[in-house]
């Protein structure tokens, strides 16, 4: 008898933590950051943004599923900014946490490795900061991978957009690019730049290369001095830029300083000081933006976390926005039925603008901004 009231008690517990049971039941969410390694300011970013973003859903009741609220419930990995680990931890979440779904990792070369895990899976994986092509799209068949979406732009219409912008507001002539080259984003923001700013009538008149964690740049320098260009893009991850703008006023050059998104942590701007003074980057929202939901996100982050939100934490925040139409649409807690869900977005309004998805692509077309460093600040 005592075996069997056990196995009853176990069987009421189970059904009771089973969605639509008449339980406290939750949604498991999978997310995936650079807590460690090479890139702390962005793992860091994205998770105090999906806790501010799920707290903000359980608050207000849950996700309203299939006609029942449910809360989110996070599980939060680190990739430790290495793909091999990205790919791990998307496994882990898939096959041991049971998630109904993926945000993150950030930087694309771990984005893409946790996007062909999910994608094999057929489990939902939205990156937030990955710009790189490959994250959604499979290189064999030039089609968007099935289960995996963006909430950024990409490398293509950055490299196009900064293009433009140093040619016609800038009035820029001539370009230098100092690039890391074991780096796939990186190397298409180059190169996607070279082609933008050359068809746009610039000339790049000097291109130079180095490998992340690289200390020294006097080589590269001073052939990009020897140049003289009127502008120098740095298309490298805030770790690295400190030390390339330091070293190249060191040196006496005085182009004006152009960077990617890869530049977007306010950390950034205190180990370079004054070097990165009145250089500009391309960016996915500024915080500054006058926009209500920018706002509104921007002032929630600042009063749960006494700081000002960088694009990674917008778009983490709007990556749970994305999720949460996806599980609405889906009507039920399926894996299959979130990932219908959310093919069924075309158009979502959030902390970094509008976002649209149209004619079946993974990638969303929305806006970008240029921002300047003065006085000492985005």
């Amino acid at each position: 008898m005592r075996k069997t009231v056990i196995a009853l008690l176990a069987l009421l517990l189970l059904l009771v933590a089973l969605p639509g049971c008449g339980g406290t039941s939750v949604v498991k969410v999978g997310v995936i950051e650079e807590i460690t390694g090479s890139m702390p300011a962005v793992g860091k970013s994205g998770e105090t943004s999906a806790r501010l973003a799920v707290k903000q859903i359980n608050d207000s009741g849950g996700i309203k599923v299939g006609g029942k609220k449910y809360k989110v419930e996070l599980v939060i990995e680190d990739s430790a900014s290495k793909p091999d680990k990205a790919a791990a931890a998307a496994q882990k979440l898939i096959d041991q946490d049971g998630v109904l779904a993926i945000v993150g990792p950030n930087s694309s070369s771990n984005a893409v490795a946790a996007a062909d895990v999910a994608n094999k899976a057929g489990v939902l994986l939205i990156a937030p900061w990955s710009t790189n092509p490959k994250t959604t799209i499979d290189e064999k068949t030039g089609k968007p991978k099935a289960t995996v979406y963006r909430a950024c732009f990409t490398d293509y219409f950055e490299s196009e957009a900064l293009g433009l912008f140093v040619r016609d507001n800038l009035k820029a002539n001539t370009a230098a690019i100092l690039y890391d080259d074991s780096t796939d984003v990186l190397r298409n923001q180059a190169q996607l730049f070279k082609k933008s700013f050359e068809a746009n009538g610039g000339k790049v008149v000097a291109i130079q290369t180095f490998k992340s964690g690289a200390k020294d740049y006097s080589a590269q320098l001073d052939a990009i001095k020897a140049a003289a260009p009127d502008i120098l893009f740095l298309p490298s991850y805030y770790t690295d830029v400190a030390t390339q703008v330091q070293q190249a006023r060191a040196k006496g050059i005085t182009a004006t300083f152009i960077g990617s998104d890869a530049w977007s942590t306010p950390d950034l701007i205190k180990t370079a000081g004054a070097s990165v003074e009145g250089s500009y980057l391309f960016n996915h929202y500024s915080s500054e933006s006058p926009a209500p939901l920018t706002q509104q996100f921007v002032q929630a982050y600042k009063a749960q976390y006494n700081s000002v939100p960088d694009d990674v934490a917008a778009l983490t925040y709007d990556s749970f926005g994305l999720l949460s139409l996806a599980l609405t649409n889906g009507g039920t807690l399926d894996r299959a039925a979130v990932l219908a869900g959310m093919g069924k977005v075309q158009e979502y309004k959030g902390a970094t603008g509008t976002m649209l998805y149209v004619g079946g692509s993974h990638d969303p077309r929305k806006s970008g901004v240029v921002i300047q460093i003065k006085n000492g600040q985005f």
